[in-house]
């Protein structure tokens, strides 16, 4: 059980600053009169304890209130080029910031959750004692931003007034890190008190690159005290791993939701988009996927696109799920973002008019970005991550340095997009959501798509998802489990978790036209694991728009399935014509490679994760009953076809 302002708080123990009577005496003394005046509209005692005691640690020689108004933001635009974290290029709106070699993604062996003793954690979650903490901020962030300037902002994650939003504090010497939150999130300082009331609770945020140095980025931390919901992060700039609204405040909710709103809200590393099917009809749907396995190609599909990395859920008094999107802005992977694939994205990335952020791409001699698989013509020298490059340079390990890091980014408004629902994107109401996917990398085992029988069975789909490491997180390798995509982000024990799941998707709140259908789905099965006559993977980008429109009319009752032991898997002439729909050939013998069950493999999957989930404590039974039950089925059919099972030979 999550136990909320549990222990001490680090923020206050080291700061000193215990009394609302202290805070504004320490306010008063360390801000000018425009910032004190700016601050005056922030009546919560606790936000102004919180902000006295970060100011007091740190020790700014300025501290600037921002209140999102244009003169405050154009003013951290500035400052953040003047500083030298950004610069200005050629396309009007565009600047490009360079994170340290080191700091090229989420440092996942820095990155610890602070605890109390004895309190159960997700077996995934790396963790550090409150004591332990405590000392490193006292050794570490004391006058950490000692001549720099300590810049505040109030932000919303989510339309303000919804169910599931929640209101955060950023503190920052970092202006990138403030452009950045102005992008991606609602600034609420107007409406902060009001928010922090109606939630009850509220998330600080503080951080600071300190010098900015290689040789700081070793002890580099990133701290979440999951009791009294503040973050701590340092040496760093990576947005991954000091922008905490981000992923640190993502796994705030995620814990406080599995503890305090259970079969009431569910916090989701989901994308949000919405399809239209027959008629003009709008169907929402929400996808989890590990980083890099085609969750922002999956939402920019959408003819409704809502958001491409976090998701926030409720079950409303109609018996709908609602979501809304945390974020207002994109933080992008741009790796193999092209015109085929992302054409609604490239418009802005290329276009005019788009205030974009870039990092760690290469720039050109004429101030334009370039990035690996844009699809265009790329130059022999420029500017990169690792300071001058050319074609063929190599690391001092003797690799080849590409073009941009994997893990290169853009941010920029979702707004932005031509086929962004701003409407229902920023309606507190949230989007009705119909459908729920999880897909991974999985070269060789789960067909295209296929649709749960039931809501226990499409949390199984989601606690079973696998990927390849990706480049989003420095020092992981391999092919790894993946629960639900959100396990790197789930701090108490994963059994919580997952009966905080099965409770919220069989709950008796959901109308029956409400209950939304869970589904798996999977780009990357390959020619060489499905006997193909090629190489490479057996789809395309484009092909999502099909995946997802079967499932749109699956949703809606428009198209029967097949039904198998793992679920209900779409019929060839359905595909066919979804495939016409987009001026692709789809030949019976791809389906029938792409949706042959593979059943040795597919009993492996399910072994494989029967044994992982065994060593968690408490996990709830019935995920092994499915398990049981799925293996028992799949071993039949074995026994009737063989270990590859045709489609034929399913219906």
């Amino acid at each position: 059980m999550l136990e909320l302002k549990k222990g001490d708080d680090i923020l206050a123990v080291v700061g000193g600053i215990e009394s609302i009577a202290a805070a504004r005496t320490l306010i008063d003394a360390q801000l000018d009169q425009t910032n004190k005046d700016k601050l005056a509209r922030i009546t919560n005692e606790e936000a102004l304890i919180k902000i006295a005691n970060a100011i007091s640690i740190c020790g700014p020689a300025i501290v600037f209130i921002n209140t999102g108004n244009e003169a405050d933001v154009q003013w951290i635009r500035e400052y953040s080029i003047k500083k030298g974290e950004e610069k200005a290029l050629a396309k009007k709106g565009h600047t490009i910031h360079f994170d340290l070699p080191e700091d090229q993604a989420r440092l996942v062996n820095q990155t610890y959750y602070i605890i109390n003793e004895g309190e159960k954690m997700s077996s995934l979650a790396k963790t550090i004692l409150r004591q332990e903490a405590l000392a490193y901020v006292q050794q570490h962030m004391r006058n950490i931003m000692n001549g720099m300037v300590m810049m505040i902002g109030f932000y919303s994650r989510g339309p303000v007034g919804a169910v599931a939003a929640q209101p955060a504090i950023e503190i920052s010497s970092s202006a990138y890190v403030l452009h950045s939150a102005e992008i991606l999130y609602r600034n609420c300082y107007a409406d902060f008190d009001a928010e922090a009331a109606r939630a009850g609770l509220f998330y600080t945020n503080l951080h600071s690159e300190g010098p900015n140095k290689s040789e700081d980025v070793p002890k580099a931390r990133i701290f979440m005290d999951r009791s009294w919901m503040t973050t701590f992060s340092t040496f760093c700039t990576y947005a991954g791993n000091t922008l905490l609204l981000k992923k640190g405040n993502h796994r705030f909710t995620v814990d406080y939701v599995t503890y305090y709103k259970v079969e009431e809200q569910l916090a989701e590393h989901m994308f949000i988009t919405g399809m239209t099917g027959p008629g003009g009809r709008k169907t929402f749907f929400a996808g989890a996927a590990p980083s890099g396995c085609g969750k922002t190609t999956t939402a920019m599909v959408g003819t409704d696109f809502i958001g491409d990395d976090l998701a926030q859920f409720w079950i409303a008094a109609d018996g709908t799920l609602r979501a809304i999107n945390p974020e207002k802005g994109i933080f992008g992977i741009v790796e193999d973002v092209n015109r085929e694939g992302d054409p609604f994205l490239m418009d802005c990335l290329r276009g005019e008019g788009t205030e974009v952020i870039w990092s760690n791409v290469l720039i050109d001699e004429n101030g334009i970005p370039h990035w690996v698989g844009h699809g265009e013509s790329t130059p022999a020298s420029g500017e990169n991550f690792m300071g001058e490059w050319y074609e063929g340079k190599v690391d001092h390990e003797g690799n080849v340095v590409p073009m941009s890091h994997k893990n290169s980014r853009c941010t920029l408004l979702a707004s932005a997009i031509a086929n962004h629902a701003t409407q229902v994107a920023e309606d507190p109401q949230g989007a009705p959501v119909k459908v729920i996917t999880y897909s991974g990398r999985d070269a060789d085992t789960m067909p295209p798509v296929w649709v749960a029988k039931s809501a226990d069975e499409g949390v199984v789909i989601g606690a079973s998802i696998v990927s390849k490491a990706t480049a989003t997180e420095v020092g992981a390798t391999g092919v790894r489990r993946q629960p639900w995509a959100n396990a790197p982000f789930i701090p108490g024990a994963l059994a919580d978790y997952m009966d905080a799941q099965f409770k919220f998707f069989n709950s008796n709140k959901f109308s029956e036209a409400g209950r939304p259908i869970m589904a798996g789905l999977n780009y990357f099965l390959t020619h060489e694991n499905r006997m193909g006559p090629g190489k490479g993977l057996l789809g395309e980008k484009r092909d999502v728009k099909v995946w997802l429109g079967w499932l749109e009319l699956f949703a809606h009752g428009d198209v029967s399935a097949i039904s198998t032991p793992i679920g209900y898997l779409p019929k060839y002439a359905d595909l066919k014509s979804l495939f016409a729909a987009i001026d692709k050939n789809y030949p019976k013998d791809l389906y029938d490679m792409q949706f042959a069950l593979y059943v040795d493999k597919i009993i492996a999957r399910i072994e494989m994760q029967s044994e992982a989930y065994s060593k968690e404590e408490g996990i709830p039974p019935r995920l092994f009953d499915i398990y049981s039950r799925q293996k028992a089925e799949l071993e039949n059919l074995k026994e009737k076809y063989g270990s590859i099972v045709a489609v034929d030979n399913l219906k």
